[in-house]
């Protein structure tokens, strides 16, 4: 399995060594000492899976403190384009973001630790997608951040009038608006 840097460095790629045949393929998906060596001891607690169409903008989600997740995403079928944003007031790269394609054929998976808000938009007809959390999911700790804001840029790849997104997901706040997280109580 490979490890690959971003350009936000605590957001990782993994890329697994696959071996294939005229049967099909096979990989490791997850190992925890690789894991652990990259990133620290985390445990998942909670697996989610989501279809999507083409066009379905899912994002940019997080959880407010103290129930943050991180997450390791990975798209099972089709193809995703998948964003994570530092929220992390104080932090390097605060307001940046990581842009990185995950489909069923690179079969790649992204880190994303807690503190960052994250999202996902489908460029294939349909996508499924998988994600590990290290918490579980509480709706009272539900926020995001809107998918569009001028002071990131995100180039989503699909033009606007193809995004699809919820009625939630278009009412999200600014990142200057998010203040819940800073960046050095997160590394404490």
């Amino acid at each position: 399995m490979k490890v690959i840097s971003t350009a936000i460095p605590e957001v990782l790629i993994f890329e697994p060594d696959v071996f294939g045949d005229h049967r099909g393929y096979f990989f490791e998906s997850f190992r925890r000492d690789i894991f652990e060596q990259y990133v620290g001891a985390v445990h998942f607690l909670q697996d989610n899976q989501s279809k999507s169409g083409f066009g379905v903008l899912r994002g940019l989600h997080f959880q407010r403190p103290p129930f943050t997740q991180a997450k390791l995403v990975q798209c099972l079928m089709g193809e995703v384009l998948d964003i994570a944003v530092d929220l992390r007031i104080g932090s390097p790269t605060y307001g940046k973001h990581v842009s990185v394609r995950l489909s069923e054929a690179n079969h790649c998976q992204l880190y994303i630790p807690r503190g960052f808000a994250h999202g996902f938009a489908v460029l294939s007809e349909t996508a499924v997608f998988s994600y590990k959390c290290d918490n579980y999911y509480y709706p009272e700790a539900d926020g995001g951040l809107i998918w569009n804001d001028p002071s990131i840029n995100i180039d989503w790849i699909l033009a606007p009038n193809e995004i699809k997104l919820s009625d939630k997901d278009k009412n999200h706040p600014t990142l200057e608006q998010i203040t819940c997280f800073d960046y050095k109580s997160s590394n404490e």
